[in-house]
């Protein structure tokens, strides 16, 4: 993803969840997506859909953080 769509993104999480700790960062080697960080804790991926340009946010929930 560009620069300034991670920002928007970042934003949007941010407003949405409430949450100031909310970080986008690009991924290493991917470009078609992001990943989503609150502090260091990794939680999912967004995806950019290049046919319709919408983002999909993918988060694995495991049943060990639930206990």
């Amino acid at each position: 993803m560009k620069p300034d769509e991670i920002r928007k993104l970042d934003a949007y999480f941010k407003r949405v969840f409430q949450n100031p700790k909310l970080e986008v960062k690009a991924r290493p080697r991917k470009e078609d997506s992001a990943e989503v960080y609150v502090g260091d804790e990794f939680l999912g991926i967004v995806f950019k859909d290049e046919d319709d340009g919408d983002y999909n946010f993918s988060m694995a929930i495991l049943d060990i953080d639930l206990g």
